[in-house]
């Protein structure tokens, strides 16, 4: 898996942009806030057709425009493709494959994979549930096809269930119709559980040899999924907190509140985990992502890496190049850092400056 060439027009601060890729490390070095990182989320929302920041399609638009455009070249097994993305302030992306649109996002996930490393990254440890759930979400969406479609119609009718809830409240006859959305709420959250559950199993033994390998076999990792719900429950538990759901206005049961858990030595990471066990913790999941997208898809993703180099320690580094030697990596950096440097055989090294990018 590859992506050879990308074209960018009026993206955050790139005016016009055209750039071909090489397959090994792609360095891109330059002072803060020169547009490393935009091109870095260029690249992720062709994959995902999201933001790595979380923003929305009309922030990612070059400010004075109205419009934006990002156009990709990949190669997966062996395949070329080109995808098409175009942006738009007050309407829906548009989105292409080879020239034909698309309208789910779940017929462009896995065409393009990528699994991204940045100093934000350290949230999906510290931070609420939402982040562990984006994250199981974004890597089985882009592995699992059935996934992405159970999530986009479990979220789809958890709206409508939603909505309908808030109307009970000045409306008591309509509480018979919520069954409707119970047994579709139901039969799409089973399915997420259960492929949550097999994802987490899957990870964990690939997840703690990395943690084991990073931390000089000191520390002993372990993920453990906290479901809401099992899905042989959901339907019943739905049931028998309808009141309380009513007076709150929201459904409180769900894959929706679903959390993971992680812990070293048999302690919390998040609550009494040192700054190091957390960012240890962020990179063996990454590294583990690497892994089983190889397992499962027979190649290799491309790795995104946001500024995070000069934060790992030398052997976390050393650990963290054993794992790219055969793959696409794509680079940001405010410095060419030594240890890519020996590598230059196998790099392309480009120099961003305020949206401009000079091949060094």
């Amino acid at each position: 898996m590859q992506i050879q060439h990308i074209e960018l027009s009026d993206f955050r601060n790139y005016d016009s942009l055209a750039l071909d890729f090489t397959s090994g490390v792609n360095l891109f070095y330059g002072d803060n806030a020169q547009g490393k990182t935009n091109l870095l989320e260029a690249v992720y929302v062709s994959a995902t057709t999201r933001s790595l920041r979380g923003s929305k399609d009309r922030e990612l638009i070059r400010l004075g425009s109205g419009e934006s455009h990002i156009s990709t070249r990949v190669v997966n097994r062996d395949c070329p493709h080109r995808v098409d993305m175009h942006l738009r302030k007050n309407k829906p992306k548009g989105v292409a494959v080879d020239g034909i649109p698309i309208k789910r996002s779940a017929e462009l996930l896995g065409l393009l994979h990528v699994v991204s490393f940045c100093p934000d990254d350290l949230s999906l440890v510290k931070a609420g549930p939402s982040e562990r759930r984006r994250f199981l979400d974004m890597e089985l969406s882009q592995m699992d096809g059935a996934y992405c479609s159970y999530l986009a119609r479990y979220n789809r009718v958890l709206m409508q269930r939603n909505n309908l809830l808030k109307q009970i409240g000045g409306n008591l006859s309509l509480k018979d119709t919520v069954s409707v959305w119970d047994d579709q709420l139901a039969a799409c959250g089973a399915e997420i559980i259960k492929r949550r559950r097999a994802f987490v199993e899957e990870l964990l033994p690939i997840v703690a040899e990395k943690h084991w390998l990073l931390s000089g076999g000191s520390e002993e990792l372990r993920i453990t999924y906290l479901p809401n719900v099992t899905e042989d429950s959901y339907l019943h538990k739905l049931s028998s907190s309808l009141e309380r759901d009513i007076i709150l206005r929201a459904t409180e049961s769900g894959p929706h509140r679903d959390d993971l858990d992680f812990t070293v030595n048999g302690q919390s990471v998040r609550l009494f985990g040192s700054q190091g066990q957390q960012r240890t913790t962020a990179l063996s999941l990454k590294l583990a992502e690497i892994s089983l997208v190889r397992k499962n898809r027979g190649e290799a993703p491309i790795l995104l890496l946001d500024d995070v180099l000069s934060e790992l320690d030398r052997n976390r580094q050393q650990q963290l190049l054993s794992e790219i030697r055969d793959l696409q990596t794509i680079v940001t950096c405010t410095g060419m850092e030594e240890f890519v440097m020996t590598r230059s055989s196998e790099n392309s090294i480009f120099y961003v400056s305020e949206g401009a990018i000079e091949r060094r």
